[in-house]
């Protein structure tokens, strides 16, 4: 009996040790039609453009986000109500094109590069934050559309937290189309 005392201390000591599953790090979740938008509560797939997606400590399934910049906002935000364990974004130097940026080729955003800054737009219609994993299809993509290359680390939050101006150019008119 008192050799079964130390190993039941040990193996309790040891389960103690593994990965609490609340908080252990989540697998990137295929994109699918159930997936809404956790601010615009829109379906996912019905936006353009790279995606996010936000997995918290104590919930099952991700928060979802129409475009990179709203992952980017919820991350950044001073107000969170759970822990987050990881954000995934779409590697987009792999997205078969900007209207269909794929569903499984997510990469933890920590790894992603950003170009900032670009001419592009994300599914809700602001400037996106375009995510690459790889360094030379992030320079490739900014050769056509301008930008700059950031790591997540370098983004500022007031790059995705400052109000965005959505104000439509219009056309100038003269005196033959007015």
């Amino acid at each position: 009996m008192k050799i079964f005392l130390p190993l039941a201390i040990s193996l309790a000591l040891l389960a103690g040790c593994k990965d609490d599953p609340a908080t252990a790090i989540p697998d990137a979740v295929t994109l699918n039609e159930d997936a809404a938008g956790h601010y615009c509560q829109m379906n996912i797939l019905e936006h353009v453009g790279p995606k996010a997606q936000v997995h918290l400590a104590g919930y099952l399934e991700p928060l979802w986000f129409s475009q990179v910049r709203d992952g980017l906002v919820y991350l950044k935000s001073p107000e969170q109500s759970a822990e987050i364990l990881v954000l995934y974004v779409n590697d987009m130097g792999v997205a078969k094109s900007w209207s269909d940026p794929g569903e499984d080729n997510w990469i933890n955003a920590k790894d992603a590069l950003y170009v900032v800054d670009s001419d592009a737009k994300g599914g809700m219609g602001a400037p996106e934050l375009v995510p690459f994993g790889k360094r030379a299809q992030a320079e490739a993509f900014i050769q056509q559309h301008g930008g700059r290359i950031m790591t997540l680390d370098e983004i500022p939050a007031e790059m995705v937290l400052a109000p965005i101006d959505f104000t439509l150019t219009q056309p100038e008119l003269t005196d033959d189309n007015s």
